[in-house]
């Protein structure tokens, strides 16, 4: 787990300034997506390629039935995808950081400011704590941020049915070409197990693209019904 250190402590700084939602989101990446495959899923894979038997010793053969098979094998396919998705949400971290480093100079600059009858600009985006409240721009860009998310998560979904031709691992492989003059069998170690993680992954994919979805529109609701209540407060 030690090289997924850094990226654990860039989404807990992230967490504090998610919604409720955006918060489970987070629990979703990295209790069922990291921590599995960093603990498990590299396990069962390992080197898949010296693991797979094929009914000929034609030399390279083997080597061209996987190359085939699995232009990238799928736990570097799911690091790809764990740290594209996550990008959205580092750039939006970014942000927060720098309007909150913004706002801490303006405060600090009011405290010294003596003359207080000329107007002067305040915080709008964050408090003294730190805490950044989700509106105005941050607001589109939060937004923003969880649309791409689901684009690229969607993408990488489809994706892997493009690169692979098959949703689950299949027993055997046939394949002729290259090396191989004729068909040849080539055949998967632990398929049923594999496509257990296979599954659990596209499982967890598809409920990340529903969270981010579900949070959209949580916020467009709550946006709607506080200008209601200002509005209603105005009258």
């Amino acid at each position: 787990m030690g090289e997924w250190s850094f990226l654990s402590d860039m989404l807990d700084k992230v967490e504090s300034h998610s919604t409720l939602l955006g918060k489970v989101w987070m629990s979703v990446l990295f209790i069922f997506r990291i921590f599995i495959l960093a603990a498990g899923v590299d396990r069962i894979w390992g080197d898949e390629q010296s693991n797979m038997d094929c009914n000929t010793n034609s030399p390279g053969c083997k080597n061209a039935c996987y190359d085939a098979s699995f232009p990238i094998s799928h736990t570097r396919f799911w690091v790809l995808q764990i740290l594209t998705v996550s990008t959205p949400t580092f750039i939006y971290l970014g942000q927060v950081l720098l309007v909150i480093r913004k706002e801490n100079k303006l405060r600090r600059h009011l405290q010294q400011k003596c003359d207080s009858n000329r107007m002067i600009k305040t915080p709008k985006y964050s408090d003294e704590r730190g805490k950044v409240h989700l509106k105005g721009f941050l607001l589109v860009s939060y937004i923003l941020q969880l649309i791409f998310k689901i684009l690229l998560e969607v993408a990488f979904i489809v994706g892997q049915y493009f690169i692979y031709g098959f949703i689950l691992m299949p027993d055997v492989i046939t394949f002729k070409g290259g090396s191989c003059r004729t068909d040849t069998n080539c055949y998967i170690s632990r398929p049923t197990e594999k496509n257990v993680f296979i599954i659990f992954m596209l499982a967890m994919g598809v409920l990340s693209v529903l969270l981010n979805i579900v949070e959209i529109f949580q916020l467009m609701v709550s946006k709607m019904k506080h200008r209601e209540r200002k509005s209603f407060g105005s009258i």
